[in-house]
């Protein structure tokens, strides 16, 4: 019995790790895709569900898949209402692993799937000349989810030798309400236990192959799976935003509706589903019929579920709303990178969306602080000391940006990715880098303004016109970097940015050459030229980094799918 149960253990776990390996490798392969499926999300509720489907079928987890949304939810990449219809479609989705383990685990022979695929995955990742490694971890990983699968339908003995087992089971299976109910707690723990549900579909439908469990208890266990695999988005949303608790409340909500609904239609859905596949269910060579019904079963119950729920999206999330208050906001001051870190190793390649819209924030802060600046050489009644202390606290906040995105980015790396996302991993390192230069410039010249201000220095009308002017060069040009950080610049753009960055470089040589002419004729306002030359160091400091970012971009492999309008650099 025991050498039974290390072999179902065994099985159970090639099954997992080559399930885990072929996600990797779709991952790898459709991750650009991914992320522009993600990029293109708008709010109509269809478009939501399609999405979330698709990504499911291509992720093959729903646990991976839920917990991925709720935490764009928590970056702020997703609405509630968004996350909620891609959750619906996500359930859709995980039905597609049983239909795969229903259609070629148990009607064609393992070794007839697996091997060649083993075989053809392995010449991909261990031959130089194909350079399809992910290509090749997907195909291995379908052969060892299969072998797996096989060598768990061989290893669950036949329930004919066992007759005190079948004797012991039937005590549970024919007390009618009292049994689904039973065997829907049993389907929920299986799947937090195993942490998978397709892996907890895996092993109800071989139980139900060998039969050690009949169609009505195994349709009982996939409801209860539905539930199940609810638990580790709420986990995971547990320390995340109002928004996040939300979108995982709604997920477990609609799953225990769908149950509690089906329960009093359980016995007319299973003759729906024997009508429409008619037939004696054999588990013999020729008819594998069970467990197709029971693929069918979690399909149908997933469709109807949603489709009963889609006319009520939005009350539906309204309630949710309630159920889960605004707890009011948390001000700390401090920097947190918003992603939910428990999943990050299943989908790392995703959560370079993030990280994206956590460029486009920080760039949006050193804008900002340059546009203050600018005011605060307009207008000479600003409060200066607020206004540096504001400024000093916007660089200390892109100072932590800059070190939590690195670090993020460093574990990220680490990870198995593909070399297009390694690329682009270093491409935002550099541009993380940058824009904190650029952070830190900004915050110097509010300081030099500071010196101007309290010391009584005063620049002509003139000088002052011709340093709005340069600023307003820069400004555009820091408008130009954080309107493309969502996608590959071009070269026509590139060689627009360098264009810029040399109009910088020309109209400071000019403004410095003038101040020291300046010097030479009024030696008396020499502190005064200095600050205003130190000021037009800062600047083109600026334009540096800027163009130094824009060269990042160019290297940077980034979806074009946002429909943003470009901006082009100013003329």
């Amino acid at each position: 019995m025991i050498l039974t149960l290390l072999r179902i253990g065994g099985s159970l776990g090639l099954f997992l790790y080559g399930m885990r390996v072929m996600s990797d490798g779709i991952q790898k392969t459709a991750g650009e895709r991914l992320q522009s499926i993600l990029n293109i999300m708008t709010g109509n509720r269809v478009v939501a569900v399609f999405t979330g489907f698709l990504i499911t079928v291509l992720v093959q987890s729903s646990s991976a898949s839920t917990v991925m949304i709720v935490s764009f939810v928590h970056a702020g990449l997703l609405t509630l209402a968004q996350s909620v219809g891609m959750i619906l479609g996500a359930n859709i989705g995980t039905t597609v692993t049983g239909w795969i383990v229903a259609i070629l685990g148990f009607r064609f022979s393992v070794s007839a799937a697996a091997l060649p695929a083993i075989a053809i995955g392995a010449l991909f990742i261990f031959t130089k000349k194909f350079k399809k490694t992910s290509q090749g971890e997907a195909l291995l990983g379908f052969g060892l989810l299969f072998l797996g699968l096989g060598f768990l339908r061989e290893s669950v003995p036949d329930i004919q030798q066992h007759p005190e087992i079948l004797e012991f089971l039937s005590r549970f299976t024919d007390a009618g309400l009292a049994s689904d109910l039973l065997f829907i707690v049993v389907g929920g723990l299986l799947t937090i236990v195993v942490q998978s549900s397709s892996a907890a579909m895996a092993i109800t439908l071989t139980m139900a192959f060998a039969g050690w469990i009949d169609y009505r208890t195994a349709a009982a266990i996939i409801l209860g799976e539905n539930i199940g695999t609810t638990v580790t988005a709420f986990l995971a949303s547990l320390t995340a935003s109002v928004d996040a608790r939300r979108a995982s409340r709604a997920h477990t909500l609609f799953n225990v509706v769908g149950v509690l609904w089906i329960i009093p239609l359980f016995g007319p859905a299973l003759r729906l589903v024997d009508g429409l596949l008619p037939g004696s269910i054999v588990t013999g060579s020729t008819m594998i019929l069970l467990p197709a019904r029971l693929a069918l079963f979690h399909t149908l119950f997933n469709i109807v579920n949603t489709a009963v729920f889609l006319p009520f999206l939005r009350p539906f999330v309204r309630f949710v709303e309630r159920l889960v208050p605004e707890t009011g906001p948390r001000v700390t001051g401090r920097y947190t990178m918003k992603y939910v870190s428990s999943v990050i190793q299943d989908t790392p390649e995703l959560y370079l969306i993030a990280v994206r819209e956590e460029l486009s924030r920080m760039a949006e802060i050193i804008t900002e602080m340059f546009a203050g600046f600018v005011q605060l050489l307009t207008d000479d009644k600003l409060d200066i000391e607020a206004a540096v202390e504001e400024q000093h606290r916007k660089e200390d906040y892109t100072d932590q940006m800059q070190q939590e995105l690195s670090e993020f980015l460093a574990r990220t790396s680490m990870e198995s990715i593909s070399a297009a996302a390694a690329a682009e991993i270093g491409a935002m390192l550099r541009v993380t880098d940058e824009l904190e230069s650029i952070a830190d410039a900004c915050y110097n010249l509010t300081v030099l303004v500071h010196r101007y201000r309290t010391k009584n220095m005063k620049f002509s009308t003139k000088e002052t016109e011709k340093l709005l002017e340069y600023s307003e060069l820069v400004h555009g040009f820091l408008r130009f970097i954080h309107d493309h950080l969502d996608r590959r610049l071009g070269e026509a753009e590139l060689e627009q940015a360098t264009v810029t960055e040399k109009r910088v470089n020309s109209q400071r040589d000019k403004l410095k050459k003038n101040a020291r002419k300046r010097m030479q004729k009024n030696p008396k306002e020499v502190k005064s030229e200095l600050v205003y030359i130190d000021m037009v160091s800062q600047i083109e400091r600026i334009g540096d980094y800027a163009l130094a970012t824009a060269r990042a971009l160019r290297s940077m492999r980034v979806s074009n799918s946002k429909k943003r309008l470009p901006r082009k650099p100013p003329e």
